[in-house]
């Protein structure tokens, strides 16, 4: 009895730590891709030749950030 009770509380204070961690490292992926991955790909779109590319791309997400800023 004792046994089931430990890994029933084991389970969700481990799991509410695993929810916290998970949603952390959603946060930190969010900021690595806006503010590392995303400028240097539009910049290696534009220096191998890709502008047409990478100026619709800039357009969208500056729009985007625009609208979920209001």
């Amino acid at each position: 009895m004792f046994t089931f009770l430990f890994f029933v509380l084991f389970f969700m204070v481990f799991g509410k730590m695993i929810g916290v961690a998970f949603r952390a490292t959603w946060g930190l992926m969010k900021v690595l891709l806006y503010i590392v991955f995303l400028p240097l790909i539009l910049v290696g779109l534009v220096f191998g030749g890709l502008l047409y590319i990478a100026f619709p791309v800039l357009l969208v997400v500056g729009v985007v950030s625009l609208i979920a800023n209001a």
